[in-house]
């Protein structure tokens, strides 16, 4: 099985994607062999052919790369199904962490966009203007709910468990069982779950 394939209309592949992954297969289409993760290299972002590579491959984590990345670009890209978004030119070790986030079942948009979506998201959960409950609340119990809004807002489990008057290892019981009845793995996960983070996160922020 290929581990890394890269679809992209470049001639080769890059020198720090083939540094990261030693092996990795460039194509300029999808087809072939299951990969291990696709990165999906083709700008501007098409959304009609990225959905349908992610059809192609059912279950393989997609990771789009952009040359200049743009929030709006990444929410929409996880929107569709993809598990990542990163600069193409990161460096190796960095494309190495994001490949062993999505293989494990995490989200990877980087640091400054990650922070973006918490503060975005923490904007909303706080708002005086959003009086309807976030889509997937109903599935938890009270306490799981009230601590998985806590953890949305940002809050650590030591903090989450002060302001709830729990302690770590109940928050942490709380936010288990949240998580799997929302199907989710992270907290970032539990954000869009939760219905807070619009795709156009500025308009939020």
């Amino acid at each position: 099985m290929t581990r890394h394939l890269f679809i992209s209309s470049q001639a080769k592949l890059n020198p720090r994607w083939l540094a990261a992954f030693p092996g990795a297969e460039l194509r300029t289409a999808v087809g072939g062999e299951r990969p291990e993760v696709l990165w999906w290299a083709v700008v501007p972002l098409d959304a009609a052919a990225l959905s349908a590579a992610i059809a192609a491959f059912p279950g393989v984590p997609v990771v789009v790369l952009s040359p200049e990345p743009v929030q709006e670009d990444a929410m929409h890209a996880i929107a569709l199904g993809a598990r990542g978004y990163c600069h193409s030119h990161a460096t190796p070790g960095m494309l190495q962490q994001v490949a062993v986030a999505v293989t494990h079942g995490g989200l990877w948009l980087g640091p400054e966009l990650m922070s973006r979506v918490m503060g975005a998201a923490s904007e909303r959960l706080l708002g005086e203007s959003h009086s309807e409950p976030a889509q997937g609340l109903e599935l938890l119990t009270p306490r799981e709910r009230a601590v998985a809004l806590e953890v949305a807002r940002g809050a650590t489990n030591k903090e989450a468990a002060r302001r709830l008057d729990i302690t770590e290892r109940t928050v942490k019981a709380h936010l288990g069982a949240a998580f799997e009845k929302l199907g989710v793995r992270d907290r970032l996960q539990l954000v869009l779950a939760l219905k807070y983070v619009p795709l156009d996160v500025d308009d939020a922020a």
